[in-house]
């Protein structure tokens, strides 16, 4: 019969080998661990002192001071250009073209031929009336000298002068509808695209050419009444066209509505400004911008100094930041909340947050953070003025 105490004091020793194996094991590898992580540790630590150590460059800028000027404010609308003198020329009796005597696109004087129509019955019925009113002439010649002689008697005479009468309204009317189917320019100007074509017959009203004559031009744009003080006749505008990017077209305004539009309550004002070329044509949309009268002391800044941001418009004053360890004090950027007004040109009007002489960030403000040491170079800066052309814009 098996001895089970000998049996389970062997067991117990086997499990007491092996839980000491176990602990040795420990013992060796915790030290190793240990060590592994502290060295991590330093390195860690190492790699931090240096990058505290690290001093980033300072960044170069353009600056721009904040000055005064005289501003002489400006209302901004949009208009339409209208031909001072415009029309369809149109047929004003029915007939048949038999000649066209334009070319489409010319420029016409006032009265020259546009388009003739048939008027060959016309003039049979003018050379008829023609030798009537002739004889009339003559039979009124003879009766005129028969009654100072008493050759005739006075009813004989008022027969003679109501023939001669009759007779010269009879070829008056006859002309007067050669001439309705005769075609003329009513004024100089340009004219557009023909619309008739030899052969054709044409009613009364029917459509021959456009014709406007394209300067000087009036430009029509709308003001809402709280502005109905500003705009006085003689007010110089500036009309632009994204057609001609390049130019800028002056003008002063030459009426105003005395009435105001009841539905959008505003005002409607005409300028007339000069069209060399006739550039600007009828219908049109331009920009317009007023200049008024009035003016004010404002401070000005680059328009490209302003961060926008839906928490506030902001700009970058450059001042003095603490001093260094060699007495020299560097150069830092202070991110300043400002409130802006009209803007013309390549300036905005701050109407609060600055002060007349500080120097701020004129452009590249989105690659700056507050308290940034930055160094000011203007070699490369663009010029600003107030009233910018596309070339130096």
């Amino acid at each position: 019969m098996m001895d089970t105490r000998n049996g389970g004091r062997g067991d117990r020793e086997g499990s007491l080998k092996r839980l000491r194996w176990v602990i040795l094991g420990v013992v060796i590898v915790l030290p190793i661990a240990g060590g592994l992580i502290g060295m991590k540790a330093l390195q860690f630590k190492a790699m931090g002192d240096a990058a505290a150590q690290q001093v980033m460059p300072p960044e170069r800028v353009n600056a721009a001071e904040v000055r005064e000027e005289q501003w002489q404010p400006r209302v901004s609308s949009v208009g339409t250009v209208m031909a001072v003198q415009g029309t369809v020329v149109r047929a004003e009796s029915e007939g048949i073209v038999r000649e066209i005597a334009f070319d489409a696109g010319a420029v016409v004087k006032a009265g020259d031929l546009l388009a003739q129509l048939d008027v060959d019955i016309e003039q049979t019925q003018l050379r008829a009336a023609e030798a009537a009113a002739e004889l009339a002439r003559l039979s009124f010649k003879r009766a005129k000298e028969l009654i100072e002689s008493d050759g005739i008697s006075q009813a004989q005479y008022d027969s003679a002068a109501s023939n001669l009468k009759q007779a010269d309204a009879q070829l008056d009317n006859i002309r007067a509808v050669i001439a309705k189917k005769t075609v003329r320019a009513p004024f100089s100007g340009k004219l557009g695209i023909r619309q008739i074509s030899v052969g054709q017959l044409l009613q009364r009203g029917s459509p021959v050419v456009s014709l406007h004559s394209l300067d000087p031009v009036y430009v029509d744009f709308s003001l809402p009444q709280q502005q109905l003080g500003d705009p006085v006749e003689g007010l110089k505008v500036a009309v632009a066209s994204d057609a001609f990017p390049k130019q800028s077209f002056e003008g002063k305004i030459t009426a105003v509505n005395p009435e105001i539009d009841p539905a959008t309550r505003n005002v409607r004002v005409q300028a007339t400004l000069a069209n060399p070329g006739g550039r600007l044509r009828p219908g049109m949309f331009v920009s317009v911008e007023m200049i008024l009268a009035r003016s004010e002391k404002v401070l000005l800044i680059p328009a490209t100094a302003v961060v926008h941001a839906p928490f506030g418009d902001s700009v970058f004053v450059i001042e003095e930041g603490p001093a260094g360890p060699g007495g020299a004090k560097p150069l830092v950027v202070r991110q300043q909340f400002v409130r802006l007004g009209a803007r013309q040109g390549d300036f905005v009007v701050v109407t609060e947050g600055l002060k007349i002489g500080e120097r701020v960030v004129s452009t590249g403000v989105f690659k700056l953070r507050p308290e940034m040491s930055v160094v000011i170079d203007n070699t490369l800066a663009p010029p600003f003025t107030l009233t910018p052309k596309p070339g130096n814009s």
